[in-house]
């Protein structure tokens, strides 16, 4: 585990500490996802807070100019604690780090559900529902169009992959003649 990411998961627990006394945690998971969306969509911005000539204020100033009305306080200290302290190259890291912490504390899990063409609605709610009762969480997904899986669906949460694909078979059932 990287230096960064341990230091991420730090700064992500202690700003889950204070949202949940704060009855906010939702809310401040939806505001970290927003900014990371923001740097992740602007490089240019993601650039300038990098830069280590450009003073700590000035970089905290934008930030509070772009964000100020749309994040909580604490969510904006913690963006300006980590600017003055040098680490503002975690910000995306924190965010991702807050939804696995929120998520396990809440029993929700992430799922990104691949498919070879666009489920219905009540295939994605059936697949969804399984999941629910397979891992004992509410499960919170995503749908991507992998055309290359033939038919069938392969479900990742955290870093179980589940694969009900065709293509998945078909290579599992090619290993088995390879003996």
């Amino acid at each position: 585990m990287s230096r960064d990411t341990v230091v991420a998961k730090r700064y992500a627990k202690a700003l889950f500490e204070l949202a949940q006394q704060n009855g906010i945690v939702s809310e401040v998971e939806d505001q970290l996802k927003l900014i990371a969306q923001a740097l992740e969509q602007d490089q240019d911005a993601a650039k300038f807070l990098s830069f280590p000539n450009i003073a700590p204020e000035n970089k905290i100033a934008v930030l509070k100019s772009a964000f100020g009305d749309r994040v909580s306080s604490i969510v904006l200290n913690t963006l300006e604690l980590l600017v003055v302290r040098g680490r503002q190259d975690v910000i995306l890291e924190v965010s991702e780090a807050y939804t696995k912490i929120a998520g396990e504390a809440l029993g929700q899990a992430h799922a990104t559900i691949y498919s070879a063409a666009q489920l219905s609605v009540a295939e994605f709610t059936e697949v969804v529902n399984q999941f629910n009762q397979l891992t004992g969480k509410k499960i919170i997904a995503q749908q991507i169009v992998e055309p290359t899986l033939l038919g069938g669906v392969q479900v990742r949460i955290g870093d179980r992959l589940y694969d009900g694909s065709l293509s998945g078979k078909l290579d599992r059932l090619q290993k088995s003649f390879k003996i």
